[in-house]
């Protein structure tokens, strides 16, 4: 991985994680609604994390092929929890998610150490 990349990857890893634990506490929070408010939290829900997969994508045209893989495909995989009308059971797949994405920041950060970057 060179430099421009590991940092690259290691900044939207950051990003991902930070948004991808907010999205699991939001289903968590989501899990306790009465029947009446869930409506409106999914649609917020969804739309956060439509903005998490608008930046995985983004980070997957700017690094390595197959690097964000893992990520997109946990992603999709709660989003058809969602369709499914069973967003509580999506917080799996985002765990799965946040997995990837903290290899990926490993990854990187061992790299930009391996070049003395940091």
């Amino acid at each position: 991985m060179d430099s421009r990349e590991a940092i690259f990857a290691f900044s939207q890893s950051e990003k991902a994680k930070a948004a991808l634990i907010m999205a699991s506490q939001m289903i968590e929070i989501y899990n306790g609604l009465p029947e009446h408010e869930k409506h409106c939290a999914e649609r917020f829900i969804r739309a956060f994390l439509g903005m998490i997969t608008s930046e995985i994508q983004l980070a997957r045209k700017l690094t390595a092929p197959g690097t964000w893989d893992p990520v997109d495909k946990s992603l999709n995989a709660a989003f058809v929890m969602m369709n499914s009308g069973v967003l509580g059971e999506a917080a799996y797949h985002i765990t799965q998610a946040l997995s990837g994405v903290t290899t990926i920041g490993q990854r990187s950060m061992q790299s930009l150490l391996d070049q003395k970057l940091i």
